[in-house]
């Protein structure tokens, strides 16, 4: 599979949109209470919240092509668009999907590994992310690739809290 990796601006908020929308209902709409996912949805994955994103200097999205297909993305945080680290030496790694069609073809890899460069070339020390703690598949994934569990914090479905936990990889031995 010939992949390319794209980052993001506005002309891609369409695609972006579908790419986000059709990810997290694949991963999450079924253990979730639908009320709740539908309200999420609503807010988290608006028009108008992923424009906001978008241009956010803090913020950045990429998405993976096959070919002239999105396959895949992933979106970054910086300084204060991080949610719960505000570590300038820390870059967060808040959302890597791939369409379930995609999985299991090392598309995760491929993420990982140019997540892992851009964050060094911004003269990062580490990466972090949370990841919701039932989802055993994006865990084994993570520590597989070098990720430990530091610590966890709750996050909202609608009204159903969640736990996610805390997981980083420190990106100092990458830098040399």
């Amino acid at each position: 599979m010939n992949l390319h990796l794209s980052k993001c601006t506005n002309s891609d908020l369409d695609r972006l949109l579908s790419i986000s929308r059709k990810t997290f209902i694949d991963a999450f709409e079924n253990h979730n209470n639908p009320d709740d996912f539908k309200a999420y949805m609503e807010t988290a994955f608006s028009r108008e919240q992923i424009l906001r994103e978008l241009t956010n200097p803090q913020m950045s999205f990429y998405l993976v092509y096959s070919e002239d297909e999105p396959i895949a993305y992933f979106k970054l945080n910086e300084d204060e668009a991080q949610r719960d680290i505000k570590d300038e030496n820390a870059m967060e790694l808040e959302r890597i999907y791939v369409k379930s069609e995609f999985q299991r073809n090392k598309i995760g890899h491929f993420m990982l590994n140019n997540i892992k460069r851009i964050a060094v070339s911004k003269n990062k020390s580490y990466l972090w992310l949370g990841v919701w703690e039932k989802n055993g598949k994006a865990i084994r994934f993570y520590e597989k690739n070098g990720f430990i569990k530091f610590g966890k914090h709750p996050y909202f479905i609608g009204t159903d809290k969640q736990m996610d936990w805390l997981m980083k990889l420190n990106l100092i031995n990458l830098k040399k």
